[in-house]
């Protein structure tokens, strides 16, 4: 089976461990992974501005980088969703692109739920010896349905012990484009999320998305907590960038 990793742009420039993490997932689950070279954004920042003329070039661009393999996985909610959502939309007018989108958009799935719903893995690599507090990011949960299959995962994690937050599926605040438009009342929800995570008691909050989760811990620290680690669910199961000192890579994912 060869699969091809749509690394995304915030795990791409700000978090590479999260795209060898899914490396290390896919292939020790017996795929051929590929990560093309030329790969950008997914389009879904366009988009959710309303400059559909960008998101659907940048839509052309994902389809012809990415229509020839098996399947096609991405470490986000959010970016799996705008491929497997969002594509097919933007070409009403065209019969052959929008077919080529809705092919892709079919191959197209989130990291956890490739890894339960269609490889059907019964370990997982990684290893952490404490416990962890599940962030469900809002397109994941809203719109592809993620909620049990992160926690099927964690729970095949030697040492792991899950304390499940109030108010879990709550947003964090991020939304993209919102935080940078709508930064006070970003603020005031990432507070709260922060408040209700720490209820838990948790050594790390993990979640699916890097936007929730860069936004969950900017707004952690501000808040004086140096100690809580922030995790993607890739790394806690790959037992990648988990611990100071732990296998982990930097660079470019490619």
């Amino acid at each position: 089976m060869k699969v091809a990793l749509f690394v995304t742009c915030l795990v791409d420039l700000m978090r590479p461990s999260v795209g060898f993490a899914a490396i290390r997932l896919l292939e020790s689950a017996g795929c051929e992974v590929v990560v093309p070279d030329a790969q950008t954004c997914c389009g879904q920042p366009a988009f959710n501005s309303g400059d559909r003329l960008a998101a659907t070039a940048l839509a052309r661009k994902v389809i012809a980088e990415f229509e020839g393999f098996d399947y096609v996985v991405a470490p986000s909610g959010s970016c799996a969703d705008q491929i497997r959502t969002e594509y097919p939309g933007l070409f009403p007018d065209n019969p052959l692109w929008r077919q080529r989108a809705e092919v892709l958009a079919a191959r197209t799935w989130e990291l956890t739920s490739f890894l339960v719903e269609v490889l059907k893995v019964d370990s997982v690599p990684g290893q952490f010896d404490g416990s962890i507090t599940y962030h469900d990011s809002c397109t994941g949960l809203r719109s592809l349905g993620i909620k049990a299959q992160p926690r099927v995962l964690l729970a095949k994690v030697p040492g792991l012990k899950i304390r499940e937050m109030p108010e879990s599926e709550a947003c964090c605040g991020f939304g993209g484009t919102f935080s940078v438009k709508f930064g006070n009342i970003s603020a005031a929800i990432a507070e709260k999320k922060c408040d209700n995570a720490l209820k838990a008691n948790p050594d790390a909050i993990v979640g699916g998305d890097l936007g929730c989760l860069m936004n969950i811990e900017g707004k952690l620290r501000r808040m004086g907590d140096e100690t809580t680690r922030v995790l993607h669910v890739a790394e806690v199961l790959a037992g990648v960038g988990v611990w100071p000192g732990s296998d982990s890579a930097a660079g470019k994912v490619g």
